[in-house]
């Protein structure tokens, strides 16, 4: 499926589905609304599979995995080879994602879409061996961006032939927060040194290189903040345009989406823009420490459910709602009903 089909498949979320949700939660016995975002989150599902009846059972963590030339201006903590190294350890299962889905039960996708090398990763989908240097000149081409993108719907597309049903974002690629905090800059229009933290844990030093070349690299390229896939293009990454691709093939195929951090959600920016319904396609996770989070978040309308101070990556955060999610279906698959427990049903007091 090609962007432009993808972007055509993408349809409103189903409200009467969703309204019978509703009152399916209301009709349980308990008092109405008590439950907050289990609730909402778990009819945003039945509005988006267009199913009354909720089944998440069969999870996927999508990481994509790709390198940015900008570590060349001393941006990052640590060298480029650590994301192959960690893209192995996606394959080995040994990352703290990995641990994690071993414990929630969900499965790990590691996709390499850009890396400067080779790994055990699969590569059937890899766009180019690492991005440009930003500073000198675009990260990529309009079309290098577009078949990231495409990974990311193709990867949705074949995880939905195999029957999963929940989807979550996750990425590896050193220097990442420099481009993720370049693309959410243009596209918040927001300053810099708002958009832009340390990191893995950069120095003050550090974070005035970081803040300088992404600085650097907008005023050379001019990106177009109308135009999400110039940006992503210009001041972007692969794994970025990967989860973005995730979000939209997603929604066209009616599966929800888990956005992850701030990285994860500049990804669900580029998507909203390229195809604002998206959107209703996406359940954000946790509030990210990087310091523009909550402003991502803000821009997509989206409320987190967890505040847990997390900032790894990788998909943890994401990870991390899902025991909520299964619970949250449980409840509402099979709790009894007032009627069922002969009981008059709690009603809405103005």
């Amino acid at each position: 499926m090609t962007l432009e089909e993808a972007r055509k498949k993408i349809k409103p979320l189903d409200e009467e589905k969703m309204e019978t949700a509703r009152k399916r939660w209301d009709s349980i016995a308990k008092p109405l609304h008590s439950l907050g975002k289990m609730e909402d989150l778990i009819t945003q599902i039945v509005g988006i599979t267009g199913e009354v009846k909720v089944d998440i059972g069969k999870k996927a963590l999508v990481a994509m995995c790709a390198d940015n030339g900008v570590v060349e201006e001393g941006v990052t903590q640590t060298g480029q080879e650590v994301t192959g190294i960690v893209a192995d350890n996606f394959v080995k299962e040994t990352t703290t994602a990995c641990v994690m889905c071993h414990q929630c039960g969900v499965a790990v996708k590691p996709v390499d879409v850009g890396m400067v090398k080779d790994t055990t990763a699969r590569t059937d989908l890899k766009v180019m061996y690492g991005t440009r240097n930003m500073t000198k000149g675009p990260a990529m081409t309009r079309e290098e961006a577009v078949k990231g993108i495409e990974a990311g719907i193709a990867m949705a597309e074949e995880l939905k032939a195999q029957g999963y049903r929940l989807l979550a974002t996750g990425e590896m690629g050193i220097g990442n927060t420099t481009t993720s905090s370049a693309v959410a800059s243009v596209l918040l229009d927001q300053p810099v040194e708002t958009m832009t933290g340390r990191g893995a844990g950069l120095s003050s030093d550090g974070l005035t290189r970081k803040i300088n070349a992404i600085k650097k690299a907008i005023a050379l390229n001019e990106p177009d903040p109308s135009d999400p896939i110039d940006v992503l293009a210009k001041v972007g990454g692969l794994d970025i345009a990967g989860m973005a691709g995730v979000y939209l093939g997603g929604a066209a195929l009616q599966i929800p989406v888990l956005i992850d951090g701030f990285i994860s959600g500049v990804a669900a920016l580029v998507a909203a823009g390229i195809c604002p319904q998206a959107k209703d396609y996406m359940i954000a996770s946790h509030v990210s420490k990087e310091p523009a989070a909550h402003l991502v978040l803000e821009k997509l309308g989206k409320e987190a459910v967890l505040h847990a101070d997390m900032c790894l990556g990788e998909g943890t955060g994401a990870i991390a709602l899902c025991p909520f999610l299964d619970m949250g279906a449980t409840l509402y698959n099979t709790l009894s009903t007032f009627d069922d427990i002969h009981v008059d049903q709690y009603e809405e007091l103005k």
